[in-house]
């Protein structure tokens, strides 16, 4: 989704909503592999995660990676951009709200 939001749209939308998404999947991530969390704890993993990928963009390695391959590009970035920490927040917060309506509707 990120991806394709990238593709229809520009500017701000396309950068920071592709952000917030990136968070997303992360959390889908996190839920398959532990199914058990609560959606809080997987949110905050999701979040967790996101912010170490952009702290790891101050050490130049992704940027690095980055010029070799597209993959490591789209997975991991190249430069540190603060304001995409407030979007990885964002993301794991509406992902935490629709894990949390999901599961509690499952658990009725």
């Amino acid at each position: 989704m990120g991806l394709g939001l990238r593709a229809a749209t520009t500017g701000s939308v396309a950068k920071y909503g592709g952000d917030a998404l990136y968070t997303v999947l992360i959390l889908a991530l996190v839920v398959l592999v532990a199914p058990r969390l609560t959606p809080l704890r997987a949110a905050a993993s999701a979040l967790a995660i996101s912010c170490a990928v952009e702290f790891l963009q101050l050490s130049g390695v992704p940027a690095e990676l980055a010029e070799r391959s597209v993959i490591a590009r789209l997975v991991l970035g190249s430069t540190f951009n603060a304001p995409d920490l407030f979007w990885y927040a964002v993301g794991a917060g509406a992902g935490w709200l629709v894990h949390a309506t999901v599961r509690g509707r499952r658990g009725r």
